[in-house]
């Protein structure tokens, strides 16, 4: 299931935090814009204590779901850096095999070489930045929509079309730009980070430190890396903030009664178990789609009331959303540090 968590911004904002000059380096430029946006994000970021307990705790302020320097600042300290999940290996279970997808303003493909080997790059023409593919499938190469400037499935560019008379143009300068790519169990990881680029090899106990902390020897215990089967995929584009749907899930089940009373009478934690049975998997789909659509109308509901004048802040239930609370400080400890 993929998520696709419009972050809800307003154009006036952007406008507020960039500037037209004629300065020609667009590093400078961008430089400039990036340590704007980063000190009023961490200024909003202090607006939430985390050394407050819940049963005294205020929740983050609004402006953490709905300023977009906020958002940004989000993306470069959060999902830019690590590892983060975005497919399984059994999308690219053969050689040619790809996906495509998004992660935050990063478009991304993932592909299986002719020799086995997993590739990921920005899904990105480098003529006049088309998108390449979208979705999934098979294919032996990468050819641009547009201009049809091609791809070999190694990133090379194999094929510039009409560009006789060129000059300073070398095409072994113009491949796709690569992201580094790697698997834990049946997870498909990509890292953003330029750092992590660099380095040839990948240690696979160290990617799942660093994805999953101390619960990576847990989840194998349990199998979660080997007993996990793709069965399907499916979108979802909700017009809230991120953290919005989060919240949703890890509030204890505090709106599960109220939201989803088909759930809650049909649910028995005593009794349940997975199987492979296609009838209960479809059934199961079905429930769960029920489930996302009344999420979705919740999510989108509170992302309105968030925006409202009404709200700054709320309060916790200490009893049931411990983990949205555990969750916010943990997003607090990555945006200050």
């Amino acid at each position: 299931m993929t998520l696709l968590l419009k972050p809800i911004t307003r154009l006036s904002l952007f406008q507020t935090h960039f500037q037209i000059n004629n300065n020609n380096n667009p590093r400078a430029r961008a430089t400039s814009v990036s340590c704007s946006w980063s000190h009023g994000a961490h200024k909003i970021v202090r607006e939430f204590d985390p050394k407050i307990p819940i049963e005294k705790a205020i929740t983050p302020p609004s402006s953490w779901y709905t300023d977009p320097s906020f958002y940004a600042f989000e993306l470069d300290r959060v999902f830019y850096r690590g590892w983060q999940a975005v497919g399984y290996t059994e999308q690219i279970q053969e050689p040619r095999d790809f996906f495509s997808g998004r992660l935050g303003n990063v478009e991304f493909v993932v592909c299986r070489e002719d020799n086995g080997k997993i590739a990921a790059f920005h899904n990105v023409c480098r003529h006049h930045a088309s998108l390449l593919v979208s979705g999934s499938g098979k294919t032996s190469c990468f050819t641009c929509p547009y201009h049809g400037w091609t791809y070999g499935l190694n990133g090379e560019l194999r094929k510039a079309t009409r560009i006789s008379g060129i000059e300073d143009f070398s095409i072994n300068d113009f491949g796709l730009v690569p992201i580094k790519v790697a698997t834990w169990g049946p997870f498909v990881l990509l890292n953003m980070d330029n750092e992590i680029l660099q380095k040839d090899n990948i240690d696979t106990d160290n990617v799942a430190s660093e994805w999953l902390g101390s619960s990576s020897e847990l989840f194998s215990l349990n199998g979660v890396d080997t007993t996990l089967t793709y069965v399907c995929r499916r979108e979802y584009i909700i017009e809230c903030n991120w953290k919005v749907f989060c919240d949703n899930y890890l509030d204890g089940g505090y709106h599960v009664p109220f939201a989803h009373k088909g759930l809650a009478s049909g649910l028995s934690l005593d009794s349940y178990t997975t199987s492979d049975d296609k009838a209960f998997i479809e059934r199961s789909l079905a429930d769960s789609e029920k489930v996302q659509m009344e999420d979705i109308r919740l999510c989108e509901g509170v992302q309105k009331g968030i925006e409202s004048p009404a709200y700054s802040t709320g309060r916790y239930a200490p009893n049931v959303e411990k983990a949205m609370h555990h969750f916010h400080c943990l997003l607090y400890d990555n945006l200050i540090n």
